[in-house]
């Protein structure tokens, strides 16, 4: 009887030790993490969509759901994030509240859950070119493979995603020969590929079994938003413009330092948001300042502009392009040609904007008093009590000849004296005929007589 009491002491003394973590079992939440995915697929939604999935599993969430509406984008990012949500631990749903065309649907097919609203549509998964005609066959065959096998992991019929990429598919009275597969709301769940109609992220839930979760809204923290910004072609055209430019007016003016600096900050923000997002590759990076390293060579190293010069020119356009590109070691096989397109036109526009900057806006900002003070070009006049036996006389226009090899500066003869002198970044030969075109400062900016 005692060791009865004894028993029932010992079981009451466990049961109150166990309430304080029966009772944290009871409120524990289920976590849902829900994602927008509202605009072109393309490297910015990559990386946003990668992000998302890393929170989820630091904050051991139980479903993610992603809100959809995109006409879809570039096949290299929208593979990527379907690899990403089909390696996903957890439940992935998509809701898509109104479209999920071409990346999209690819991207929905790949979720655990199909949800979709009221007046919703999903398919016509058709790669096109930036003007929107059909790419080649090469990648719609890709596409298609991708897209059957994406199916069969979920359970979906396959013939159906294929007939959303391939307009010849005509099977089951499901298809139209000439049309690519798109499915209304009533359509995809008729067919599979849609679990039900829903209104709100609620329904979606509640048709799970849960009722009591937590709903967390993903958002990119003031970093990832500063990157994302950057891999924006319009950011990296102006980026391109002021890595260009900055390498020009350095060189126009050497030892100033102001104009490099930008050069080098410009590049850093231009490159790094890439590399980030895993299209700059270290070896594009390096083709980049081989290219620099090469155009420089020629300016100050070899006489005249041949091999090196073109080699260089070529080496850092082709870097500025690559990195914007998902290439694989040159490989363009699943580069959509509008992609490329893009980075091409984003690149040249950036080098077309530093040139028109070098030739109309050059000599108003050496001229400029914020470029002076940065310079430390301030003149000492003699009228505020400095002088100076140099240059007495007014030098734009008089000839003489190179003294030493300007690349770009050196010196110059002039009547019987020796100036400081620099170019316009050009190089000239010792002995070769020069005007001087600009007095400037302590330097004269002289240019090689034709």
């Amino acid at each position: 009887m005692n060791l009865l009491k004894l028993m029932n002491k010992k079981s009451v003394f466990i049961l109150l030790m166990a309430l304080p973590f029966l009772g944290l079992a009871q409120q524990k939440q289920t976590k849902v993490l829900r994602v927008l995915l509202a605009a072109e697929i393309d490297p910015r939604t990559n990386r946003l969509m990668e992000l998302a999935l890393n929170q989820a599993t630091e904050d051991s969430v139980d479903y993610v759901v992603i809100e959809m509406d995109t006409y879809g984008g570039a096949l290299t990012d929208a593979d990527e994030i379907r690899t990403m949500v089909l390696d996903f631990e957890k439940p992935v749903y998509v809701y898509i509240n109104k479209d999920a065309a071409s990346a999209g649907a690819l991207i929905s097919i790949a979720c655990d859950s199909i949800y979709m609203a009221k007046a919703a549509s999903i398919g016509a998964a058709t790669v096109v070119t930036s003007d929107g005609a059909a790419a080649p066959d090469k990648y719609q065959s890709y596409m298609r493979s991708i897209m059957r096998s994406t199916a069969e992991a979920n359970g979906r019929d396959p013939r159906i995603a294929e007939a959303m990429v391939d307009e010849t598919l005509e099977f089951d009275s499901i298809t139209q020969a000439g049309k690519v597969l798109t499915f209304s709301t009533s359509e995809a769940i008729k067919n599979g590929y849609c679990e039900a109609q829903v209104s709100s992220i609620d329904e979606i839930m509640e048709r799970s079994g849960v009722t009591d979760y937590e709903l967390i809204d993903f958002k990119l923290n003031a970093t990832d938003k500063i990157i994302a910004l950057f891999l924006n072609p319009f950011i990296s055209g102006i980026l391109i413009l002021i890595i260009i430019g900055g390498i020009y007016f350095e060189l126009q003016t050497p030892g100033v330092g102001f104009p490099i600096i930008a050069a080098i900050i410009a590049a850093t923000l231009y490159f790094v948001p890439y590399y980030l997002n895993g299209l700059a590759e270290n070896w594009e990076i390096i083709m980049f300042f081989i290219g620099v390293l090469l155009i420089a060579a020629e300016i100050f190293v070899i006489p005249g502009f041949g091999v090196a010069g073109v080699a260089g020119i070529v080496f850092t356009l082709g870097a500025l392009i690559l990195v914007m590109v998902n290439n694989d070691n040159l490989d363009f096989s699943f580069v959509e040609l509008d992609s490329l397109l893009i980075a091409s036109v984003t690149a040249i526009i950036g080098i077309m904007g530093s040139i028109v900057l070098m030739f109309f806006g050059g000599a108003r900002l050496s001229q400029s008093k914020v470029f002076n003070r940065v310079a430390l070009g301030t003149s000492m006049d003699r009228s505020a009590g400095y002088t100076s036996s140099f240059m007495k006389e007014p030098m734009v226009g008089k000839t003489g000849e190179a003294h030493t090899i300007l690349r770009p500066s050196g010196k110059v003869l002039i009547d019987g004296d020796v100036f400081d002198a620099f170019t316009r970044g050009n190089y000239i030969d010792k002995g070769a005929r020069i005007v001087v075109i600009s007095d400037e400062g302590t330097s004269l900016k002289v240019k090689e007589v034709e």
